[in-house]
Order: structure tokens, then sequence, then C-alpha cells
């Protein structure tokens, strides 16, 4: 496991803390959505607070491109932050700059500062020295909590360190010990589940929980590049023709290694993508002409079902079919209530999963859900993640 020093580790009391948290979330009609990532902040937020620190909290919104954009000014996750907080939040205009170094000069301790939008600077995403060091001005100490763009190599991640010292806020302690945990010594039977749209994201993940789990089972559209390694006809299903070859040589492998690779035996069919598309369950034998694999069908489910109710711990990242167009949300919905009411140590990784989970109120019964989404899958690959990197090491 990487060992980084954490706030734990540090005296913050009357320091002026940049916090760089993730507070990307999703806006409607100026009003935060979803504020999941914002909660996931809190005890960071809170230790520092309690302890006396002042803290500047500093995010990015949406892809700005280093303009300024009205709808992604962080006006609505500053009033979010306030309600939830029980605090009054200042949010300030700007990122950098005099009127920046000013407001946190006065600062009072109990008070927290938001910066605008980090990326309404050209200088955040170029990791651009001059923008970093202006970044670090004001302030004492730099403590990372944004998992979620650890493996990017920005201002506000990683160029910031050169001039103030870095630490690890309490979510991204957290992160880097519940993930380190599923490759290190992860407990037996170990079941992974992988879903999604691409072979080609998870490539390298699939790989290494090869070495590692007892159980891999596999659904979603890349379930249907490794039937098409299988030999079966998927109709006009999407998969990756250029990666068939590299599936069936992680089928082969899955033997050699003693870890039991589960594809679906059943799938959910239909002509379109729309919701209430009539749909039919088919074997893989069974797809035909203009049909597409929309979701496993329920006989894949139970069988799922049946290693995930042994198993000691669970790793779950991507959904089994296109949840969010119902009817083809049954199998990721199945298996989140099964993974969710199992007692197995359960680990989900971040993205398109979290949304469904919520949905159905199950994400509190997850051991742990993690904040990140590319970042997740690089740490599980075993790459150096530039933001944790750049941290102070134990």
């Amino acid at each position: 496991m990487v060992e980084k020093k954490s706030i734990e580790d540090i005296e913050v009391s009357g320091k002026r803390v940049l916090v760089r948290v993730d507070f990307n979330v999703p806006l409607d009609q100026g009003k935060v959505r979803d504020d999941a990532r914002i909660r996931a902040a809190l005890p960071t937020m809170q230790n520092l607070l309690n302890r006396g620190a002042r803290p500047v909290l500093a995010s990015h919104l949406g892809r700005p491109k280093g303009e300024p954009k009205p709808e992604l000014k962080m006006d609505p996750v500053a009033a979010r932050l306030e309600e939830i907080l029980g605090r009054k939040v200042k949010k300030l205009d700007d990122v950098v700059g005099p009127q920046v170094v000013e407001a946190v000069a006065v600062m009072q301790e109990g008070e927290v500062l938001l910066l605008e939008n980090l990326r309404f600077e050209k200088g955040e995403e170029k990791n651009d020295p001059s923008f970093a060091r202006k970044l670090a001005e004001p302030v004492d100490l730099f403590v990372n909590d944004a998992f979620g763009t650890a493996h990017r190599a920005h201002a506000s991640t990683v160029g910031i360190t050169e001039y103030v010292p870095g630490v690890a806020g309490l979510l991204m302690k957290k992160e880097i010990e519940e993930l380190s945990h599923c490759l290190e010594n992860p407990a037996h039977p170990f079941t992974v589940v992988l879903g999604g749209a691409k072979v080609s994201d998870k490539i390298n993940v699939i790989r290494r929980f090869l070495e590692l789990a007892d159980n891999l089972l596999i659904g979603g559209g890349m379930a249907n590049t490794f039937l098409a390694a299988c030999g079966y006809n998927l109709g006009e299903s999407f998969y990756e023709k250029e990666l068939v070859q590299e599936a069936a040589t992680i089928i082969e492998e899955s033997e050699k290694k003693n870890c039991r690779l589960l594809l679906p035996q059943d799938l959910v069919v239909a002509e379109e993508l729309k919701p209430g598309s009539p749909e039919r369950v088919v074997y893989p034998d069974e797809v035909r002409g203009a049909w597409k694999v929309f979701d496993i069908g329920p006989e894949t489910v139970n069988a799922y079902i049946t290693y995930l109710d042994k198993a000691a711990m669970v790793v779950w990242n991507g959904p089994m079919g296109v949840y969010e167009t119902p009817p083809f949300h049954h199998g990721t919905e199945q298996l989140a209530q099964v993974i969710a009411r199992s007692g197995a140590h359960s680990v989900v990784g971040g993205g398109d999963l979290v949304a469904a989970l919520e949905a159905q109120g199950l994400a509190g019964e997850i051991s742990f859900i993690s904040t990140g989404g590319g970042a997740t899958l690089e740490y599980w690959e075993g790459k150096e993640l530039p933001g944790i990197s750049a941290l102070q090491d134990q």
C-alpha cells in the first residue's frame, strides 16, 4: 500500500489549508442534483475545522477548457455545501489573484472559503508552474482529498506541491486503503464483477484480477466481446471486433490461473434501445439479425448470485446492462441487491454504478464506494497516480 502522510499526521491549527476536493457534481437548473461527492468530503472538512484550520476549498466543475462559463460557476455547489455543513461558505469569484490572497489572509477560525471553478484557468490542466505558485501563495498547506482526479497531473493536484507541503485528506486516505485491500490481501472466496461497455477500458484490470480472484463474472457490453471470442454471432450488438482475439487469450489465461471466468448464459435482446422496448430472453447461440444485446438474462443472474452468496469479498465495477433504460436494468439491480445484502466486504468502483445503487437506496449497504472512475481503474491496474505520488511520504 502507498504510505502517505494525511491530515491526521500533522498540526493544522491556525493554518490556511488549500483542500483540493472533487465537487464535480451534476447540476440541474442551477441546483446540485446529486451531492454524494460533496458529502464524501465532509469528514476532511470537519476534521480541519474542529482542529482550528482555515480551509480554502478548490474544485473543478464540468469541462470549461480554460474559459469562464456562467453555467459552470461554483455558486450552486457553495449553496449546497452551506446547507450540508450548517455554516456559512464564502464563495469567491476568482481562483487566484489579489482578491483571493486578501480573502484568505483575513479568514477567521471556523470560516470556509470556496474558490471559483479551477478549470476556468488555462494553467490548471496544463499544470502550469506559474499558476500553481499563485494557487499556493495564500496558504500554508495543501490537502488532496480529490481521489477522482488523482490520475491527472494538474496544477491543483501535482504542481502546487512544489510550493507548499501536500498531504492526503481522509477520503483520499480511505480510497488508498480500500483499493489497496482489493489488491494486497483480499478475503477469499474473492469474486470480481466487471461490466460496462468496453473491454478496452478494463483489459489491464481484468488481467490484474485474474491473478487475485477466485471468480470473475463478466457482464455489460464487454461480455459481448468475450462471447464473440467464443464463436457466437451477436447480431447487431455492440462489441469490440479488434479485441476478440485478446478476449480469447484472457479466457485461456483464466484457466491457467485457476480463476473461474463466467460469461452470460442467457441475454436480454431487443431491436432498439428505448424505454419499454419489446425484449426477449435468448441464449447466446439464438441471437439473430437486427437484435442487440442490452442486459444479462435471468439464468445468468442466478448463476452469478451463486458465487456472490459464497464470497467473502466482492469487487464490482461497471453495470451489467443498459440499466438507465428499462427494461434493461434488471441484471444490474438484482446483483446490486444481492451484493448489498451479502455478508461480504464489498467495494464498488465508482462511475455509473453509484447512481444505480443510490436509485435503489442501497449505497449505504456497500462497504466502500470509490469516488473515482478512471482513477480507480488506474489504481487497480497498478499505475502510479500523480496526485498521490506528489504527496508527502509517511
